[in-house]
């Protein structure tokens, strides 16, 4: 069988012999691309291994004239990096990032054709891995990999490395710039859970950025904060791990994004972020606990706002109803398990089939949930951002003054200051202003 002959969504394997009546015939079989690429208008293929030359991602969709700089992708992998205090993986990496096609000469210009972030890896030790070679890590992807492909990247886990997020992350900060430059919206998440330790005292409408990133655990509540560093220090002294939840929260989501059915905007980011590397658990609004209550108790009562807004008194839904965003708090949450690897003796098997014990080596996170704030936020923005170009180019195209219903937002959420703007440049060139569209 010949190799993949197109890097396009759908890979083609083509002229595979098939015996007929005596003779050969040659036929075309069309199979699924391998996973490595997410979204359909707002596109984004990562590349790389945790131990290769480099990492990193190609975003495809992106709008042409839209400002994003260097700094601004650099501070979000900052974020994400490693070394940042003792609670987390000691590999040293600047993860410093390279912007190699889509900008204009300005630097901070999309010119809409594809974006290549790279980010080159520089303190390898692949050395640490030798006894994962031959032995399967408990927990870790290590034998799938070997069931799946018959090969692997053994140093750092290859691409089942958290490694792999840099692209993710890299790819979720022009996404923010995307739906803050055209909608307002702010993509925050924060640590809440771990282990047994929950945060308390966090407001969802007020909390910052600044407050999560006070502390290295990346949760707002200070005392939270203390108190779940203690549980991860006190793990990664014993050469143990844990997990946790992040909760994100999505402050000034347009209202209409998501696509019934199959693409219901809770199933987009369902699937985003448990693609993400240890995610076990994903719930919206109320969750689990909304299965234990009545109707009556759950339901999220409409009222009519200021301005002629359509709004819920409570928001158990989650920001999310019928599968499309209502303009509330998206809120949703995700739960991390344990670091798979560990400084422990553990029962496992070798490649040659043999009943062994582990103690497995490497740079790993004994908690990986304080670094995985930027990759959920990355996540989401990612969706939201593929959801809003399907918007636009299904629903914003034609005029709607005479749409349905009475909430008087949705006619003008995407175009207060953006056809101000187009209005104001039509004018100045001497065109119709009525013939500016955003």
């Amino acid at each position: 069988m010949a190799g993949v002959c197109s890097l396009s969504q759908t890979a083609r394997l083509q002229w595979q012999p098939r015996r007929q009546s005596g003779r050969l015939e040659r036929r075309q079989l069309r199979v699924s691309a391998a996973g490595s690429t997410f979204g359909h208008s707002f596109r984004v293929t990562t590349f790389g291994e945790s131990h290769g030359g480099g990492v990193g991602c190609v975003i495809d969709g992106v709008p042409p004239r839209m400002h994003i700089t260097k700094e601004e992708i650099q501070f979000e992998l900052d974020r994400r990096r490693p070394g940042q205090s003792r609670i987390t993986t000691p590999r040293k990496e600047s993860d410093t990032c390279e912007l190699l096609s889509g900008m204009a000469p300005d630097g901070s210009t999309t010119l809409g054709t594809p974006i290549c972030v790279l980010v080159r890896n520089k303190d390898q030790k692949s050395g640490d891995y030798s006894e994962m070679e031959q032995a399967y890590r408990p927990s870790h992807a290590d034998a799938t990999y070997d069931f799946k492909y018959g090969i692997r990247a053994v140093a750092g886990g290859g691409r089942s490395s958290a490694r792999e997020t840099i692209g993710r992350v890299a790819a979720g900060a022009v996404a923010k710039n995307l739906l803050r430059q055209v909608a307002g919206t702010e993509v925050l998440a924060y640590v809440n859970r771990v282990r047994d330790v929950e945060a308390a005292g966090v407001c969802h409408d007020s909390m910052t950025l600044e407050q999560v990133e006070a502390n290295p655990v990346r949760c707002p509540d200070p005392e939270s904060a203390e108190a779940m560093y203690k549980a991860i220090d006190e793990v990664r002294t014993r050469g143990e791990s844990c997990g946790g939840e992040v909760t994100c929260v999505v402050r000034g989501c347009p209202k209409g994004l998501g696509t019934p059915v199959f693409d219901k905007l809770e199933a987009e980011l369902a699937k985003a972020v448990m693609s993400l590397p240890a995610t076990k658990g994903f719930e919206i609004g109320s969750g689990f606990s909304g299965s234990r209550m009545v109707g009556s108790e759950h339901n999220d009562a409409y009222f009519m706002a200021e301005g002629s807004e359509v709004r819920t008194r409570t928001n158990r839904s989650g920001g999310v109803q019928g599968g499309i965003s209502n303009g509330e708090h998206i809120v949703i949450r995700v739960a991390f398990k344990p670091t798979a690897t560990i400084a422990q003796r553990q029962a496992t098997v070798s490649r040659e089939g043999a009943e062994i014990e582990l103690i497995a080596r490497g740079r790993h996170d004994p908690c990986v949930v304080p670094r995985a704030v930027p990759m959920v936020e990355a996540m989401v923005a990612l969706v939201l951002a593929d959801q809003l170009l399907q918007h636009f180019s299904q629903c914003e195209l034609l005029p709607r003054d005479d749409a349905l219903g009475p909430d008087a937002r949705v006619r003008t959420q995407f175009s207060q200051q953006g056809q101000a703007a187009a209005r104001a440049q039509a004018q100045a060139a001497g065109l119709d202003p009525a013939m500016a569209h955003l």
